[in-house]
């Protein structure tokens, strides 16, 4: 039988280790939480930390030589995206992205075209779905949530049957982060030009793994965060289609186009250009990696263990992204357990003040309660190897038998 431990024993009982995603010790698998740095763009950062620390804002060498650097770097990025450098907006993460982008939207709209309601879906990151609550309930803003399927996707004829001229802006997610499900993103973007209203969409999962060519998606917005694909954690940037107006959110000396006010972190834009340069020169070999790894890990957690259900789309899904719900387990209590074992996962269950809730996203699909609680992903990274996935394959099934046998277990 397990014994279970609160986080903070572990912790204590831990011995500590110098970190490495992959040691003989640890095993991690939570990529789509985050990801290391590349030592590529830990060494294209560090010279603008010390060495050319200048504010971009200043009028001298030291401040010229920082500017230089972002204008690169926003060149980068954009060739990347298949854009115009002026479109490109950097923040400080995804979720800066993401209320920049719909908040922005919808009032720029509100201004412009008198436009009120909101469309997005259940399942969009918090990020989204808090700035949409947020823009109903204090600024009077019609918000709707679109139906989803069972694998969390919404059908492009329901957008259309829905959009109309006064709807301020829609926001769809590319990739889910919890369940890996991947939209139809140009078809939903050829719907919404059809009604010149502009559509977001959240790539922040996806960009380490899918196409974000924005005149192929046929996006007006677009979010990223450096730290998913091997970049610094503190910078994302959102792309703002020429002629989509926005209402900034942050002013102040009118930086980034007067958009997002604030001294640019010259070193963290630097990585992010970097980062993404890799990952999009690198990912076809990547995702050929993960798809290996990913069905192996798929089909024989399915075979092995009983009352088991893989949530998302079973194809049109992130090349690297398994994603589970156990019968009459709790998630979270599975995650604390694997970690004990020596691996990183993740759960969208929570556990609050001793009173266990499905994440919002496996309640939007409408999972049998019996099942829902017992959420796992597994997400995989450029490190993990086919012998660390049958590490955890090994593990598992006792794991999952263990815990509802015991009384801990059991919802």
């Amino acid at each position: 039988m397990i014994a279970l431990q609160s986080r903070a024993q572990r912790e204590l009982n831990r011995p500590m280790l110098e970190y490495s995603p992959m040691s003989s010790e640890r095993i991690y698998l939570d990529y789509a939480a985050t990801t290391p740095v590349d030592p590529r763009v830990l060494e294209a950062m560090q010279p603008y930390f010390m060495q050319h620390f200048g504010n971009p804002s200043s009028h001298h060498g030291w401040g010229l030589h920082a500017q230089q650097a972002i204008d690169s770097s926003r060149q980068q990025v954009a060739e990347s995206l298949n854009c115009a450098p002026e479109e490109i907006i950097f923040t400080a993460c995804g979720s800066e992205s993401d209320n920049l982008a719909l908040r922005g939207a919808a009032f720029a709209a509100r201004q412009e075209r008198d436009a009120n309601r909101i469309l997005t879906s259940p399942v969009e990151h918090p990020a989204i779905l808090n700035t949409a609550k947020q823009l109903e309930s204090i600024h009077d803003f019609q918000l709707e949530l679109l139906p989803i399927d069972r694998f969390g996707l919404v059908d492009p004829q329901i957008l259309a049957d829905r959009i109309s001229p006064d709807v301020a802006a829609v926001s769809i997610i590319y990739a889910n982060n919890e369940i890996g499900s991947i939209h139809p993103i140009s078809e939903l973007s050829q719907i919404c030009r059809e009604h010149q209203v502009p559509l977001h969409t959240d790539a922040v999962q996806a960009a380490s793994q899918l196409p974000i060519d924005v005149e192929s998606l046929g996006v007006d917005l677009m979010s990223l965060g450096s730290h998913k694909f091997y970049g610094p954690k503190g910078i994302g940037a959102l792309y703002i289609r020429s002629g989509i107006s926005l209402v900034p959110a942050l002013t102040g000396g009118g930086q980034e186009y007067g958009l997002r006010s604030g001294t640019h972190n010259t070193p963290l834009i630097v990585g992010f250009s970097e980062a993404l340069r890799i990952t999009l020169a690198e990912r076809q070999e990547h995702n050929r990696h993960f798809l290996q790894l990913r069905e192996h890990l798929i089909s024989q957690v399915i075979d092995s263990i009983p009352d088991v259900l893989l949530t998302g789309h079973p194809d049109h899904r992130l090349p690297n992204h398994a994603s589970f719900v156990f019968r009459h387990i709790q998630g979270h209590q599975l995650v604390e357990v694997l970690d004990r074992e020596g691996f990183g996962c993740s759960s969208g269950s929570a556990c609050k003040t001793g009173d266990p809730e499905p994440s919002f996203v496996i309640q939007a699909l409408g999972i049998d309660p019996s099942f829902a609680l017992g959420s796992l992903r597994i997400t995989l990274g450029r490190h993990t190897r086919m012998d660390h996935i049958d590490a955890l394959l090994k593990v598992l099934p006792t794991v999952i038998q263990d815990l509802r046998s015991s009384k801990h277990g059991n919802p």
